[in-house]
C-alpha cells in the first residue's frame, strides 16, 4: 500500500540537546514553521544528553586543562579556551531569554552554581598551571580566575581534596566561582515539553530513520519505521538536521551528500565512579579537573565533579575511557564495522595505525579493577574508600575521523558541523565540548542552512532578542561581555 508522505519544513533526527536547541531557535524565529522531531528510543534525552552520560559539566574552559594545550617548547595556547568560553556565554544568553519568557522552568531545575577549579601537583604541572592562569586571567573572559599555591587557600576551595594530603608535595589550583553544573537531560526534556505544546510540532518516539533520499524538487524523502508497530511512514522535509550523537555519522552516510565523503568515527566508551553518600557529597561543591595521564585521549581528563541530576546531588569521578565498537549506548557492536565505506577506509586505517598507543590505553582502561579505579580517585580524594563508590556506565562518544590536507586520516577531538552545499541537510559530529556550546553550534547551522532568512531584518532583530551579543565578538569586546554576563549570572542565579 502506498503511504501518503507528510510535508514538513524541518525534520530533527535525535531527541538530544542539539535537536531541541535548534527546534527552540527556529520556533522563536518563525512560530509557523512545521517541525517534526524523530527519536529512536521511547523518550528524549536518553543517550549522550542524559545527565549520567557525560553531558553535565557546563564546559566553559575555566578548569579543563586540555583546552589550553602546551607545545614541546612550553608555549601554552589559550585560543580554544577563549572560543569555548565565548560559546558558552552565548548558550547562557539564550537560556536566560527562555527563563525570562517562562519557556523554561526555574533555573535550578537544570543549572546550579558550582565553582570550576583545576588542581595539579608536581613542579612541572604547577609551572604549567601558573603560566596558564597568567595568560587566561589577562583576558576579560577569564579575569575573575584565581590562582594559589598556598595549602590554606586551596584547602578552603576544595577541602575534600586537601584532606590529609601530604604537605611536602608541590601543588597549585585555580578557581572561577561563577561556574555551573548543568543537567542537560532535564533541560532538554523541558525544551521538548515546550515544543510539544506549540502548533505545527510533532514528536515521534520509537521511530527510526531507514533512508534519506533527495527528491528532484530538492526536498528530502525520509523513510521511517515505527519500532512499536512496524509501520512505515514517509516525510518530505525541506531541511533535515542529524543531531543523533554517535548515530549521526551512519545517518549522514545514508544521505550520500558529497560533504560526507571521507568521514569516519572512532568510538570511545566511558564509566564513572559515583558516590551518593550525603556525608561525603556535602564536603565537595565544585568541579575539579586535573591533567590527563600520559597516553590518554583529551576527553579523558580526570575530574571530581559535584553533579545534580534530576534534582539529586552526587559526586562523580572519571571518566574512565574504554574500547568499544558501538556508536550509541543503546547501539550495536557492529556500528563501527558498518560505518566503514570505500571513501573512508583509508583515513580510518591510517588513524588506527597512527593511534595504537591510544587503542592500547583504551583496552587497558576497560580491564581496570574497582581497586585500580579507586586508586586513581585517591589522587584527588586521598581518603576515598572503595565501599563508598560504585561504577556507573556513561555514554558513548564518537570522535571524528577525517582526511587532512594531504588526504591522510586525522583524529579530531572536537565537534564539527557537516552541511550540504545547498543548505538542505546538516549533521553534528564529534563530542566535547558538545552540549555546552549547543546554542552557538545551532546558530552556525542557521547561518549555513537558513542564511537567506537569517539575513532578513526580521530574523536579525529577533536573533538580537534571543542572544543580545549576536553578530558581535565576546572575545574582543570586554564591555559587551560584562553586560551579558551580569544579566545571565543574575537570571540563571549563578552568582
Amino acid at each position: 500500500m502506498l503511504m501518503t508522505a507528510k510535508n514538513v519544513d524541518v525534520l530533527l533526527v535525535g531527541g538530544g540537546v542539539m535537536s531541541a536547541t535548534l527546534g527552540m531557535l527556529l520556533k522563536q524565529l518563525d512560530p509557523t514553521m512545521t517541525i517534526t522531531l524523530v527519536e529512536r528510543l521511547d523518550h528524549v534525552a536518553h543517550e549522550s544528553t542524559d545527565g549520567w552520560n557525560n553531558a553535565g559539566t557546563g564546559h566553559a574552559g575555566y578548569c579543563e586543562l586540555n583546552y589550553t594545550p602546551e607545545d614541546q617548547n612550553g608555549n601554552i595556547s589559550i585560543d580554544r579556551a577563549l572560543d569555548i568560553n565565548a560559546s558558552f556565554e552565548v548558550t547562557l544568553q539564550f537560556w536566560s531569554y527562555l527563563v525570562e519568557q517562562g519557556l523554561l522552568p526555574k533555573p535550578t531545575s537544570f543549572i546550579n552554581p558550582t565553582a570550576h577549579q583545576s588542581f595539579v601537583w608536581g613542579d612541572k604541572d604547577v609551572k604549567f598551571l601558573r603560566e596558564r592562569h597568567k595568560l587566561l586571567s589577562a583576558h576579560h573572559l577569564f579575569a575573575e580566575m584565581q590562582f594559589s599555591e598556598a595549602a590554606e587557600q586551596i584547602d578552603e576551595w576544595m577541602p575534600l581534596i586537601m584532606k590529609e594530603r601530604k604537605a611536602d608535595q608541590a601543588f597549585a589550583a585555580t578557581r572561577v566561582s561563577h561556574g555551573s553544573d548543568v543537567d542537560f537531560g532535564s533541560l532538554t526534556r523541558s525544551m521538548v515539553g515546550h515544543l510539544k505544546d506549540t502548533e505545527n510540532f510533532d514528536l515521534l518516539l520509537k521511530h527510526s530513520v531507514q533512508s534519506l533520499k533527495k527528491s528532484k524538487r530538492g526536498h528530502w524523502r525520509v523513510e521511517l519505521e515505527d519500532e512499536k508497530t512496524g509501520e512505515e511512514k514517509t516525510l518530505n522535509a525541506k531541511f533535515v538536521f542529524l543531531g543523533a550523537g554517535g548515530g549521526s555519522l551512519p545517518l549522514l552516510q545514508k544521505s550520500h551528500i558529497d560533504e560526507s565523503q571521507g568521514y569516519g568515527g572512532f568510538p570511545v566508551s566511558g564509566q564513572w565512579l559515583v558516590c551518593r553518600k550525603p556525608e561525603i557529597v556535602k564536603q565537595h561543591h565544585s568541579k575539579v579537573y586535573g591533567k590527563a595521564p600520559s597516553g590518554a585521549p583529551p576527553m579523558s581528563v580526570p575530574h571530581l565533579d559535584t553533579r545534580i541530576i534530576n534534582g539529586e546531588p552526587a559526586l562523580l569521578f572519571g571518566p574512565f575511557a574504554g574500547f568499544t565498537t558501538k556508536f550509541l549506548k543503546e547501539g550495536s557492536v557492529f556500528d563501527l564495522f558498518s560505518s566503514v565505506k570505500r571513501y573512508n577506509v583509508a583515513p580510518m586505517m591510517a588513524v588506527g595505525r597512527d593511534n595504537m598507543d591510544l587503542t592500547r590505553y583504551l583496552i587497558a582502561e576497560s580491564f581496570q579493577s574497582h581497586k585500580d579505579r579507586v586508586a586513581s580517585l585517591r589522587n584527588f580524594f586521598p581518603q576515598a574508600s572503595e565501599t563508598d563508590w560504585a561504577l556507573q556506565d556513561a555514554g558513548m562518544r564518537v570522535q571524528i575521523i577525517k582526511k587532512d590536507a594531504k588526504g591522510h586520516g586525522k583524529l579530531e577531538f572536537g565537534t564539527e558541523i557537516v552541511a550540504a552545499k545547498d543548505g538542505t541537510l546538516a549533521a553534528l559530529l564529534g563530542a566535547s565540548p558538545g552540549a555546552s556550546t549547543a546554542v552557538q553550534a545551532m546558530i552556525n547551522v542557521l547561518e549555513r542552512c537558513f542564511k537567506d532568512r537569517l539575513a532578513t531584518p526580521e530574523w536579525q532583530a529577533r536573533m538580537k532578542e534571543l542572544v543580545p551579543s549576536y553578530g558581535q565578538s565576546l572575545i574582543n569586546d570586554g564591555a559587551l561581555l560584562k553586560r551579558v554576563r551580569d544579566r545571565t549570572l543574575s537570571t540563571l542565579q549563578l552568582r
